[in-house]
């Protein structure tokens, strides 16, 4: 019989809902903890900027058993992925596991003899501690804003300039007639800066240090997702941890696979005219791909072109006399100064001890199969395994996750397997594939596929790929599929014997 356990889950996000459910529906005591007043995470509607849209298709940015509304556009805007997420929450009950309003102050081992952990918590003016038997922690990768300063910058407020973290950016209403700068290359930095062209702003200066591939919606007409989402993409970047079958025939197809990307660059240069705005990378798309690839922003090149929008490659060094002073030497009039320079990645209620078990000196995370750490036991991460789609990858992670807890994975590993397997994929990012050691390492793009195969292999399922094998091979993920891949695996409830399993499971 599997011992019922009492779960912490941190987080109301994606990944906080996944993990409740999948806890909550093996018998455990589950209890969540969400700072913020409403659940969504980052889509929670004061985080969320102006037209913000999802990167990826709705059919591929969804929970295996709830797809999104039929109604709803293919990349779905920030109020419907909201609406999306409270929809999930009320189909499974979740509200009820979830106390909202409620921050962790610090995590640490139990010191009553027991295994788990005790966490300090704090809500509106009170603080107190409580044991967990585990703790998952679903705080992801977009938890705290980067904040950054630079000279100037106290003066250029008081004298009325505004300065905010991208995600502080919700009223469209801050761009009009006003000189805006924006600062950073990610999706996040374009949208906004298309917005505040589209919304009557004097003037808008996007200032970012390197270009980076760019990837439309649909590339020469083609929908994205039929282009960069199949199994058979997947294998034309160096994998972790290669066959010798794998390495002969990657030798074999080397040139077709380097035609390939090189057939995608020119389309990408010739349809987005990157050599006319100097956003030509220099390195080459097989390489760079990866939770970074940014989406093209509709309007961005359409801005570039009608003078709307004016990039600037540099960085902002100070700002003086209502100018941002760029480290190019120029000087840009700015009112409104929006830096999109992203999120800090870490888990900064967890004690140094233990930070220092999880996390390298370089940055990259010490984690088997992007959730557990072996020198870290009765926790998890869910979250952590970033991709193109992410409320599946958290799923699917979830999944894996409480099975891990409850003993109940059909290949269990050891600590010394894990520590091995650790040791090779930081190898692997270092030496083979640098693009991966993006966000700590904890981003399992391109390689959905490959690294749902391990979570579902793990897991014991009996079916873990469609029986179409030209559809597997050359079509997206299917979420719905997923879900009967899950369902493939052994079930079972904490605190039930084995065989009696209740109606719905």
């Amino acid at each position: 019989m599997t011992k019922r356990k009492t779960v912490a889950v941190i987080g109301g996000g994606v990944s906080g809902l996944a993990a409740a459910k999948a806890f909550d529906e093996r018998g455990h005591r589950v209890l969540g903890f969400e700072r913020s007043h409403d659940f969504g995470g980052v889509w929670e509607l004061s985080r969320s900027y102006p037209d913000v849209q999802t990167q990826s298709p709705k059919d591929l940015y969804r929970f295996t058993d709830l797809p999104m509304p039929d109604d709803y556009p293919e990349w779905p805007k920030g109020p419907q992925v909201h609406a999306y997420v409270h929809a999930y929450a009320k189909k499974h009950n979740l509200a009820r596991l979830f106390r909202l309003n409620t921050t962790v102050l610090s995590m640490d081992r139990r010191t009553d003899g027991q295994s788990g952990w005790t966490l300090t918590l704090a809500a509106a003016d009170k603080t107190w501690t409580q044991d967990f038997d585990f703790v998952a922690v679903c705080t992801g990768q977009f938890s705290d804003k980067n904040i950054i300063s630079h000279p100037g910058q106290d003066a250029f407020v008081q004298t009325g300039g505004q300065v905010m973290h991208s995600s502080d950016y919700t009223d469209s209403n801050l761009a009009a007639g006003k000189n805006v700068v924006v600062l950073g290359g990610s999706k996040s930095a374009t949208d906004i800066a298309v917005n505040a062209a589209k919304n009557g702003a004097k003037s808008v200066t996007l200032v970012y240090r390197e270009p980076v591939w760019r990837v439309p919606y649909f590339i020469g007409g083609i929908n994205f997702k039929r282009l960069l989402y199949m199994r058979a993409q997947e294998l034309q970047f160096n994998g972790w941890n290669p066959s010798i079958t794998g390495k002969i025939l990657s030798a074999l197809f080397k040139p077709l696979i380097w035609a390939n990307f090189r057939g995608l660059e020119m389309m990408l240069k010739t349809q987005l005219k990157l050599k006319k705005w100097d956003m030509v990378p220099k390195v080459p798309i097989e390489k760079d791909a990866s939770c970074s690839l940014p989406i093209v922003t509709p309007g961005l090149f359409e801005g570039f072109e009608a003078g709307t929008i004016k990039p600037v490659r540099g960085t902002i060094d100070h700002y003086e006399d209502g100018h941002a002073v760029l480290t190019t030497g120029d000087r840009v009039p700015c009112d409104v100064s929006v830096l999109a320079v992203g999120w800090k990645l870490g888990v900064p209620y967890l004690a140094k001890e233990y930070q220092d078990k999880l996390i390298e000196p370089d940055g990259q995370y010490r984690v088997y199969r992007l959730s557990v750490n072996p020198d870290l036991p009765d926790m998890g991460f869910v979250g952590f395994n970033s991709s193109f789609c992410t409320i599946l990858s958290a799923e699917m992670i979830a999944n894996w996750l409480v099975r891990f807890a409850d003993g109940q994975l059909a290949n269990q590993p050891s600590d010394r397997q894990m520590q091995d397997n650790i040791d090779m994929m930081l190898d692997w990012r270092r030496k083979e594939r640098p693009a991966a050691q993006v966000y700590g390492g904890l981003c399992s793009a391109p390689f959905h596929f490959r690294h749902f195969d391990e979570l579902l292999a793990d897991m014991g399922a009996t079916v873990s790929k469609r029986s179409n094998l030209f559809a597997e091979q050359f079509s997206y993920p299917n979420a719905a599929a997923y879900g009967g891949y899950l369902a493939s695996t052994p079930q079972y409830v904490a605190g039930q014997e084995e065989g009696i399993m209740p109606a719905g499971l």
